[in-house]
């Protein structure tokens, strides 16, 4: 795999995993976390989305869905 690519599935692992922990944030949030655009966050957000693992239940704020998901290192 691409070190982009790597780097890009690892942000996104620990995109997930700030959700998860926090309950909801907002996309500001995440842009602060993470030192990232908030172009950047919009697209790791809609990997997830399309994975069915975060949902947005208000314009900006995001929320982990009840999905089960198997984490590996």
């Amino acid at each position: 795999m691409k070190p982009t690519t790597d780097r890009m599935l690892n942000r996104i692992k620990d995109v997930y995993m700030f959700i998860l922990n926090k309950g909801e944030v907002s996309t500001q949030d995440l842009v602060e976390e993470f030192n990232i655009t908030p172009r950047t966050i919009q697209r790791d957000l809609n990997v997830l989305a399309f994975n069915d693992l975060v949902m947005s239940p208000s314009r900006g704020k995001w929320t982990t869905t009840k999905k089960k998901v198997k984490m590996t290192s």
